[in-house]
């Protein structure tokens, strides 16, 4: 039997990082401080972890299968509660709010898998993403900017979400947290399974997006030079740790990134 999943609820150059590595930044949208979550068998899924996110900020967030990526983007939505450290927003301690009282605050996840309803349409998708927001007129207006970013969802509105391609999928996807007008954007691997051609198309949407209203993201991507190209800054997580840290270029050009990420 596998290991209980953790408990759910309802720059100057990269610097090798200690198990708590020195992020704390002033001005910081987001802050982790020294998570640990553990599973149900007392092994640790992260073991100290401390980020931290800029406002209007990308920040790119690598790592092999396993070293802690999506549970630290769930720990950050409140879907999973860390056993000590602790996560502020906006200069708030969060930790102990709900998933989507987090939401309200302005925090939005795009998990991996995308998580769409299958039986449900495109429209009705996104409708779902205003549930902090329901005003006819908020709806229509954060329509009108989702269909914008992504032409294609306006063209298949009243299809439904389980005959999408991958890629549209995962516009969809965005689209829907995008729906709650979130300040702080998390995306868990948008590439993973989509034609290369659709994953230039989504990452340039988010280029556009960043571009034009300044949103922060934290960013996980197997496609590591394509995280690190989008992102400004960059975090290396390896077994739960925080093990490398700075700028993009120079994280590309770190040792440790070339030969684990790279294979050079």
């Amino acid at each position: 039997m596998g290991a209980a999943e953790p408990a759910p609820r309802g720059g100057t150059g990269p610097t090798p990082s200690a198990s708590a590595p020195s992020a704390s930044r002033d001005g910081a949208l987001l802050e982790v401080r020294a998570v640990e979550v553990a599973y149900g068998a007392g092994v640790l899924a992260l073991q100290g972890v401390s980020l931290a996110v800029l406002p209007g900020e990308i920040v790119a967030l690598i790592g092999a299968n396993g070293a802690g990526k999506t549970t630290l983007l769930k720990t950050v939505a409140g879907l999973v509660v860390p056993r000590s450290g602790e996560i502020r927003f906006a200069g708030r301690a969060v930790s102990d709010l709900e998933a989507p009282e987090r939401v309200r605050l302005g925090l939005a996840l795009v998990p991996e898998g995308r998580r769409l309803f299958s039986r449900l349409t495109v429209a009705e998708n996104l409708t779902l993403g205003t549930f902090t927001h329901a005003e006819a007129t908020h709806r229509r207006e954060m329509l009108e900017r989702v269909y914008t970013l992504f032409p294609a969802l306006r063209e298949r509105a009243r299809q439904r979400a389980g005959t999408l391609s991958g890629g549209e999928g995962q516009m969809l996807a965005i689209a829907r947290a995008l729906m709650s007008r979130p300040r702080f954007l998390m995306l868990d691997e948008p590439s993973l399974g989509i034609m290369p051609r659709l994953v230039d198309a989504i990452l340039e949407a988010l280029a556009r997006l960043h571009r034009a209203e300044g949103l922060a993201m934290l960013l996980v991507e197997q496609n590591v030079p394509a995280a690190l190209d989008l992102a400004t800054r960059g975090y290396v997580l390896q077994t739960g740790r925080v093990v490398l840290e700075g700028p993009s270029r120079e994280l590309l050009g770190s040792e440790l990134v070339r030969k684990a990420y790279l294979g050079m």
